[in-house]
């Protein structure tokens, strides 16, 4: 999904009215990793303070496992 933030808004929203349109995205490697600390740099940038966000899941670590799919 980052890799079609990334893209832009056409692109993001191409595929909300065609699901079909994520398979380019999902096919190769794409590194976006960056694009997960945005609201991190966005809040500091307006609030002039860290964002001291703590989660009960890690994005890397899978854990949420409710919210995958079976």
């Amino acid at each position: 999904m980052v890799a079609i933030v990334a893209a832009g808004r056409t692109v993001f929203d191409s595929v909300l009215q065609d699901p079909a349109a994520f398979a380019p995205y999902a096919t190769d490697l794409i590194r976006a990793e960056c694009l997960l600390y945005a609201p991190d740099r966005a809040y500091e940038r307006i609030t002039g303070e860290e964002w001291d966000r703590d989660t009960r899941y890690s994005y890397e670590s899978c854990s949420n496992t409710e919210g995958w799919a079976d």
